[in-house]
């Protein structure tokens, strides 16, 4: 078994064959580029604004206790090419320079994703950081330590979605004048818009400057070659450190040169076992994967660990004799900034309409928390559902410490298919410190469910 990709989803398949197959019945060798393996990419913001103290805090497991767990993981070593038909992958140690073939009867892909990173002018510059990795992060605060002792410490994220408004956050803890610039109409594109103006509006009262319809056009840099503005269709925005929040994409240069299936957002086809789509002995998971959306009915690409591990579990099982699948995603995720809470799961209005759905919203407010009981603040919910049938389609809610994990709520209701109206009667968790006697997804239930019966 030879995996290519040290984090979550490789080595989460690596472990999972191990414990189902002794080293006498499978070798495993592992390839990782760079210096870290199994570790929380999710965590980098939050290590970067020293909520983390420690960059070893992110890391789940050491090379060297998947060595002793007889798995050969080899650090520091790119696999550059791989021949499918020939079932080997050709590798680069990268610290000796020498490059090596070698054979596999069961391959995993775990390439992961890149930053998304335009190629306009002085991008590569000095100052100039993405974030996917814990070498990225590592760079990013060597950077920073080195403006300790200089003038005004302003920094400039790119990109106003999850990574962007994390990184954000990161950069006011560590005392910079910060700046958002946002192409989109409002932060957030994965929230509508309406919601994602609240997001807007929290940014604001942190003292966070957002710049909503600016993209960038390039990055001006200074005689040393370190970054001084970002100019954008907008206007030029001052900065002694970039962040690039603007995404990522799947990493699946490999898998395209070796002819492996992709999809409509570049990752990697899948069946539900994790297999790659016409290879037999060939499994992919993690962010260089597309995923069945089990709402929208389609594929896309969703970055995070907590699929990324689900993949491994599932990769490392088939492989070790055992039985797994993935059966897709209702896109789930959370955020915060400061004490602001984001989350979301299944579809946008732009997402219904995209795949041909009618539907109807209700937006509401209330508290995370019973009103009169002491730090009860405000949350905003807002949820979509299918017309007629009145099955719900999505659920975003923007408000303070206490809101973003009712998310869970309605993720578990869109994977069993529930309609708004039997949503209604869900048997939630109740006492003053927790909610409201009405729980405000529930509030939101029930206006969606009128507005199923009373279409405008």
């Amino acid at each position: 078994m030879v995996v290519v990709g040290g984090d979550a989803a490789g080595m989460s398949a690596a472990s999972q064959a191990r414990r189902l197959k002794g080293p006498g019945a499978l070798e495993i060798v592992a390839f990782e580029r760079g210096h870290f393996t199994s570790y929380s990419a999710c965590g980098i913001p939050y290590w970067v604004g020293g909520d983390v103290e420690a960059r070893d805090d992110l890391i789940a497991r050491t090379p060297e206790e998947h060595r002793e767990r007889d798995i050969d993981l080899r650090m520091r070593t790119e696999v550059t090419e791989l021949d499918v038909a020939g079932q080997r992958v050709k590798a680069l140690d990268r610290e000796s320079g020498k490059t090596y073939w070698t054979g596999f009867d069961k391959l995993v892909i775990a390439t992961g994703a890149r930053p998304v990173r335009p190629a306009l002018p002085g991008m590569d510059a000095a100052g100039v950081h993405g974030v996917q990795t814990l070498d990225d992060g590592q760079a990013l605060l060597d950077s920073l330590d080195a403006l300790r002792s200089e003038g005004p410490r302003r920094a400039v994220v790119v990109g106003a979605g999850y990574i962007g408004v994390e990184m954000a956050e990161a950069m006011l803890k560590r005392g910079f004048e910060v700046t958002v610039l946002n192409r989109g109409e409002q932060p957030m594109a994965t929230l509508d818009a309406d919601m994602g103006r609240l997001v807007h509006e929290a940014l604001d009262g942190l003292g966070i400057t957002t710049v909503n319809g600016a993209a960038v056009t390039k990055i001006l840099t200074g005689p040393d070659g370190r970054v001084t503005e970002v100019a954008t269709d907008a206007g030029t925005y001052p900065a002694d450190v970039v962040v690039l929040g603007i995404g990522v994409e799947p990493e699946t240069g490999l898998a395209r040169a070796a002819g492996l299936p992709v999809g409509p957002h570049g990752g990697l086809l899948t069946d539900l076992a994790m297999r790659v789509v016409g290879h037999d002995n060939i499994w992919a998971g993690g962010d260089c994967v597309e995923v069945l959306d089990l709402v929208a009915g389609r594929t896309r690409h969703v970055a995070l660990g907590t699929h990324a591990n689900k993949h491994g579990q599932v990769i490392g099982s088939n492989i070790g004799g055992g039985y797994g699948t993935f059966p897709g995603v209702v896109g789930t995720a959370v955020s915060k900034v400061c004490d602001l809470e984001i989350a979301r799961t299944g579809l946008r209005e732009k997402d219904a309409r995209a795949v041909g759905l009618r539907y109807v919203t209700a937006t509401i407010e209330s508290t995370q928390r019973a009103g009169y009981y002491p730090g009860a603040k405000p949350m905003t919910v807002k949820m979509i559902a299918e017309l007629r049938t009145g099955r719900l389609l999505g659920v975003q809610i923007v408000g303070r410490e206490g809101s973003a994990k009712r998310v869970d709520v309605a993720a578990v209701a869109l994977t069993a298919g529930m309609t708004v109206e039997q949503m209604t009667a869900l048997d939630l968790g109740y006492a003053p410190p927790f909610s409201p006697v009405w729980d405000p997804v529930l509030v939101a239930a029930r206006k969606a469910a009128r507005a199923v019966g009373r279409p405008d």
